[in-house]
């Protein structure tokens, strides 16, 4: 599948990576795909990521990931519906926190051990599986990194969510994305 990813989409992949070494994750997931994807500058992605106003607020969406990851990957948008429940999930992490030390529940099983590169999750993979898919569907023969981002945003999960706390939706993105190609078949 690799081979068809193009510099840029290449770009991310690698950038990924470099964030889960430099979180500590241990694992390349939506979060670090999501930062590497905010740390391009010339590239389909970022010309889109720019226009919703998001690269310039990258350290915002960097503490509110980072605040995901901490909570054990529940979104700002589930904590406040489970609070609407009666569960603090604050309260809960900080509980957990006592027990087992700090970002007990951000650890994701690989802590400590070193590898050559960090292992994708499950949910990475799926994010690459479904930017294939965006590309196919959209008539594209290469994967690019506007790819990636309409796959992060498609389906839920802690970088759509942070996505849509900051103003970017899936419609967002395709409207962005598609502007240009209505503007050269005119």
């Amino acid at each position: 599948m690799f081979e068809k990813f193009t510099a840029a989409a290449r770009a991310v992949v690698r950038g990924a990576a470099e964030q889960a070494d430099r979180t500590g994750s241990g694992t390349v997931g939506e979060p670090e795909l999501l930062l590497a994807l905010l740390e391009r500058t010339d590239s389909p992605a970022a010309a889109v990521l720019t226009a919703l106003g998001v690269r310039e607020r990258r350290e915002s969406v960097a503490q509110a990931l980072a605040e995901v990851r901490r909570r054990g990957g529940v979104s700002t948008a589930d904590a406040v519906a489970l609070a609407g429940m009666g569960i603090d999930v604050d309260a809960i992490v900080a509980r957990v926190e006592e027990a087992h030390g700090a970002g007990a529940l951000a650890a994701g099983g690989t802590a400590g051990r070193r590898r050559m590169r960090p292992p994708f999750t499950v949910e990475a993979k799926g994010v690459l599986q479904r930017a294939l898919r965006s590309a196919a569907g959209r008539g594209d023969r290469h994967i690019g990194d506007e790819h990636l981002l309409l796959a992060l945003a498609t389906r839920p999960g802690p970088a759509a969510a942070v996505l849509a706390d900051h103003g970017v939706t899936y419609d967002a993105v395709v409207r962005l994305l598609d502007e240009p190609r209505g503007r050269r078949a005119g």
